[in-house]
């Protein structure tokens, strides 16, 4: 199943952290806010992912499935 990438935009404080773990698919906006691609994250790059999210400092970075 298709894995994507949700942020949760009332915890999200533009550490930007995710962008540099995530490259191919998150980028910073001008004030330093990841945008996603909203492609599904494929297999190859999930464990990165699950990583990003991890250490998302105020774990505003979420995988889920569909």
């Amino acid at each position: 199943m298709d894995q994507h990438i949700d942020i949760d935009w009332t915890s999200c404080q533009g550490h930007g952290l995710c962008a540099e773990l995530l490259p191919e698919h998150i980028t910073l906006d001008e004030w330093g806010y990841p945008l996603v691609d909203g492609r599904p994250v494929p297999p190859r790059t999930r464990k990165r992912a699950r990583r990003a999210a991890a250490d998302c400092p105020v774990l505003a970075l979420k995988l889920r499935e569909g």
